[in-house]
């Protein structure tokens, strides 16, 4: 376990190496994006995503979403992109907007119980992309143990997962401070399945008619 303070540019390539290396062997890293901490592991290994999920006491029934570094990575991921998505992504990413699309059948990952859909966010954090361009798609959860509160700073994002985590990169305090706003535009009309950083309204204005579930 280790901390980089990422506000220091030699401390913040150093972490970002090593924060790389360690996506790249199977360990866990804690990053700082534009709404929580989170904590990651490479989208594509099966055993780094289930030592994700034991860390943070979760199940397969709640699968892990996936952070990109760019608008067009989503192409590779999913079997069409709606327009209705595209013009979100256009609105809102980088930002606190996460989609839930469906994936493609031929990806090799294992990300829980997830039906067929992932749910994919591009951060506005510096850290995150810079991270995400180098590891690639990073399968992403808040930084902290289930049913307790997300972790704002790479402090508190310790306290609650501690050893678990190979590499901490401390940003600083989370920007924003609340989750992604999650949209799923799976279906004939995207339904807001969580609100969070985006407000309701900026969504209606570019995706027009929404349902609001719960």
């Amino acid at each position: 376990m280790r901390t980089y303070d990422c506000s220091d540019p030699g401390e913040r390539r150093l972490g970002l190496t090593a924060a790389a290396g360690a996506a790249a062997s199977g360990s866990l890293v804690v990053l700082p994006t534009d709404t929580v901490y989170g904590i990651g592991a490479d989208a594509f290994n099966a055993g780094a995503v289930a030592a994700l999920l034991a860390a943070k006491g979760r199940g397969r029934d709640m699968p892990v979403p996936v952070l990109v570094g760019s608008w067009n990575t989503i192409d590779g991921l999913v079997h069409a992109v709606p327009p209705v998505a595209r013009s979100l992504i256009e609105a809102f990413w980088p930002g606190g907007l996460s989609l839930v699309v469906q994936h493609a059948s031929s990806l090799a990952w294992d990300l829980g119980d997830s039906r067929g859909t992932v749910m994919v966010r591009m951060p506005l954090h510096p850290v995150a992309l810079d991270l995400l361009r180098s590891v690639g798609p990073m399968a992403v959860s808040s930084a902290n143990r289930s049913g307790q509160p997300p972790a704002t700073s790479a402090e508190q994002a310790a306290e609650q997962l501690g050893e678990s985590v190979e590499i901490y990169l401390d940003g600083g305090p989370a920007p924003i401070g609340v989750a992604s706003t999650v949209l799923d535009v799976t279906g004939d009309v995207p339904r807001v399945l969580r609100q969070g950083a985006v407000p309701l309204d900026e969504v209606r204005r570019v995706a027009g008619e929404v349902e609001v579930v719960g």
